[in-house]
């Protein structure tokens, strides 16, 4: 197979797994961020403690996750027929995707949001800020680093699944090597799909911790410290003339 006939291939295959993964990664980070901090919500100690329901979801999470994602697929075939009318395309393709990367991100989240001082939450308690004040001015912002750092390791793992998915006609790269590369004996344009493949993860790798260790230096600079004397601020007026008066 020539160049000039596998450009267009490749082309296609690469905007396939773009498609898929990025509609994958934006499902699976809107399920996942909620649940991953529910489940540090919910456990013992939390601002919402209930270890009946933080069991349940934690065995839910566990259960998804420990399944292998060719079985995934095959097991939501029904599922994803009635969501997207088909079981092959990337279309369909998404619907495993999804559901297999928001377990994955959300035990990442909720490890990105251990990781936050007890003493900032504490503080804001202090001020009167209740449940959903401490998550969104305090667990989301001081862990977003990290939340960065998971994203780029879901969207990783996405990328493998995808080209899993390629094996049972969902498209992309993996499809293109499976098809062209094993069943046709083209060795050639497996090797490019490979080297394709490792590019962008590299890629997105190198984008990721760029961003999380950029946000991580703006929030060292910054420091608890001033991020407190601020959100007391805010929910002192006086304070905050008397600090403008200083």
């Amino acid at each position: 197979m020539t160049w000039s006939e596998m450009q267009p291939l490749l082309s296609q295959a690469c905007w396939d797994t773009l498609y898929m993964v990025g509609w994958s990664t934006l499902i699976a980070v809107v399920g996942g961020l909620p649940l991953g901090v529910l489940l540090v919500l919910t456990d013992r100690g939390g601002l919402l403690q209930n270890l009946v329901a933080n069991r349940v979801l934690g065995q839910v999470v566990n259960i998804a996750r420990s399944m292998p994602f060719i079985i995934l697929m095959v097991a939501l075939m029904n599922f994803t027929r009635t969501i997207t009318g088909t079981t092959i395309g990337r279309e369909a393709a998404i619907v495993p995707l999804a559901i297999g990367a928001i377990p994955f991100f959300a035990r990442l989240v909720e490890t990105a949001v251990r990781e936050v001082d007890g003493g900032l939450v504490e503080a804001v308690q202090a001020m009167g800020g209740n449940t959903w004040t401490i998550v969104r001015k305090v667990l989301v912002p001081e862990s977003l680093p990290s939340l960065i750092a998971s994203t780029t390791t879901t969207i990783v793992a996405l990328i493998g699944y995808s080209a899993m998915a390629g094996t049972v006609g969902a498209g992309g790269l993996g499809d293109i090597a499976i098809r062209y590369g094993y069943q046709r004996f083209e060795t050639e344009l497996m090797w490019i799909t490979v080297a394709i493949l490792a590019v962008v993860i590299s890629l997105i790798q190198f984008a990721g911790d760029y961003a999380a260790r950029s946000l991580h230096r703006r929030g060292g600079r910054s420091g608890p410290a001033p991020r407190l004397r601020l959100l007391k601020a805010k929910a002192d007026p006086a304070t905050a003339d008397v600090g403008k008066v200083a």
